[in-house]
């Protein structure tokens, strides 16, 4: 080829497969004749769109084998009673492909379902950690109750535990004394202002029925100095008396302090005014006592009623009510 116009064709016409297309066989374009190495090769060589797919293919002359379908490598000859080598896509046979186990039956298990992993396993071991951990904490719990248990039993309360008003229902919780706590009559106690001592009415538990009397006036007291309390706590004050009519309260003071409210001199007996011989009953309060002496009053103040006849103090100790 020389440099210039050799021809009417220009190097983009020059396609090598121009034959295939209805326009490169308008231009005279032509199949190649060397066949490609294969055998009858040209005789496979169809326009586009010419080839109709599902037709059997023309037989062969006899004695030679009849040529693939376009596009797939001429079968070959296997050995006796050996497949066939190559291999055909299970899609490009009729019907598609075959149903096989895979399929059907999901794993090789056969089973119609694919199976898990194996959780039985695992829930036995998680169970049995769970039951070590349960039986490691149900003896270490054993073991601090029988250490804990050594001193014998429950711990004492505190101080503060015991400390409580007069108007807490709680039970005792001092500690009980040794020696049995002081009991005061009526003779023995330090009168004040008016109060005085009697015996004429019946009911009063003191030697020869002997009682205070005169309470009633403002100023009028009596007091009772404890000794020998055996240690600090909350300790009950009972009073004996007499009282009739209306409820009575009077003022009730603790080492020089005053005790809560008043103290409850209430007509409990429900006896008519002036049958103080039918109204004797008893009360009680809650005081907190340091060991040692002591000093309880009972005192008439402003706005106190204070008609009663008083019999005689006594100590317990803790907190109770009879």
């Amino acid at each position: 080829m020389t440099p210039g116009n050799n021809g009417s064709g220009t190097p983009e016409d020059d396609d090598p497969f121009g034959y295939l297309y209805a326009d490169g066989q308008a231009k005279g374009a032509q199949p190649p004749s060397s066949g490609y190495g294969y055998p009858n090769a040209v005789s496979r060589v169809r326009t586009v769109g010419e080839r109709q797919y599902g037709q059997q293919p023309p037989s062969a002359p006899p004695g030679q084998q009849p040529a693939p379908p376009h596009g797939q490598v001429p079968p070959q000859q296997g050995g006796y009673g050996r497949p066939h080598p190559h291999y055909a896509a299970p899609e490009t046979l009729p019907g598609g492909a075959p149903a096989g186990p895979q399929q059907q039956g999901g794993r090789s298990g056969g089973s119609g379902r694919d199976r898990g992993p194996n959780t039985k396993g695992l829930l036995i071991g998680a169970v049995a950690v769970v039951a070590a951990v349960v039986i490691g904490i149900s003896v270490a719990m054993m073991n601090g109750d029988s250490g804990g248990n050594k001193g014998g039993g429950q711990a004492a309360p505190t101080r503060s535990q015991a400390q409580s008003s007069d108007s807490s229902p709680s039970a005792s919780t001092s500690a009980e004394p040794d020696a049995p706590l002081p009991t005061i009559a009526a003779k023995a106690l330090r009168l004040g202002g008016s109060a005085a001592l009697a015996s004429d009415v019946q009911g009063a538990q003191s030697d020869g029925g002997i009682y205070v009397g005169n309470l009633d006036q403002v100023g009028s007291s009596v007091t009772w100095t404890v000794n020998d309390i055996p240690q600090d706590g909350v300790y009950t004050l009972f009073a004996r008396f007499s009282a009739t009519g209306e409820d009575q309260s009077m003022t009730l003071t603790v080492n020089g302090k005053e005790f809560g409210s008043k103290l409850n001199l209430g007509n409990f007996t429900h006896a008519a005014d002036g049958d103080f011989a039918k109204g004797w009953t008893q009360t009680f309060a809650w005081p907190t006592l340091a060991k040692g002496t002591n000093t309880i009053s009972l005192s008439c103040a402003d706005g106190d009623k204070c008609n009663v006849l008083l019999d005689q103090f006594w100590l317990k100790p803790g907190q109770v009510k009879k």
